[in-house]
């Protein structure tokens, strides 16, 4: 091979490998909640103690897996004294061609979700979005917001338990991104 065809050649060789070396990671944002930080009132619960505002967050993605055929989205705080977390929000079959949530899209009474979305009962028994809670001197709970990118639309009968919704989501989850927000009382 000739000098000038092999100084051309190994920068283009290295660039394609750079490619899948540096695949854009998929990503979930928000302009309400941060990895690490504590969350604000506007996502306490309204209920059980709790006197907040009971509102989803602001969520976005971006940097979808190929085969994405639509996502799933869970809130659980694996802190709560249960044995077995608690199940703040799980949200299958939001569409392929949504790449972000409207602060409050989670609310049970407004019906914001788009379109063909299907919210499952949280553990404080209703389809929404169910606000931070930790029980008063509890300590700090982690919050983990995970978005899905699914192969398929899931089939979930209408009263799915949270535990069957996450075990469907899982098996069809090509990848996720996670924030994971901290809530005090």
């Amino acid at each position: 091979m000739k000098s000038s065809t092999l100084k051309i050649a190994t920068p283009l060789f290295l660039l394609c490998l750079s490619g899948t070396t540096f695949a854009e990671t998929f990503t979930l944002t928000s302009k309400d909640i941060a990895h690490g930080d504590f969350m604000e009132s506007a996502q306490e619960f309204k209920g059980f103690g709790c006197n907040g505002d009971n509102l989803s967050p602001q969520l976005a993605w971006q940097n979808v897996p190929k085969g994405t055929e639509a996502f799933a989205l869970t809130v659980y705080d694996p802190d709560a004294p249960t044995g077995s977390g608690w199940w703040h929000w799980q949200v299958v079959n939001i569409p392929k061609s949504v790449s972000s949530l409207a602060s409050g899209a989670g609310s049970a009474e407004k019906n914001a979700m788009p379109k063909g979305s299907v919210q499952i009962t949280n553990d404080y028994g209703f389809k929404g979005f169910g606000g931070a809670c930790p029980p008063e001197g509890h300590g700090a709970h982690r919050y983990q917001f995970t978005l899905h990118a699914l192969s398929q639309n899931l089939e979930l009968p209408e009263n799915a338990s949270g535990a069957l919704a996450g075990y469907m989501i899982n098996a069809y989850s090509l990848d996720s991104a996670t924030i994971e927000a901290l809530y005090k009382r």
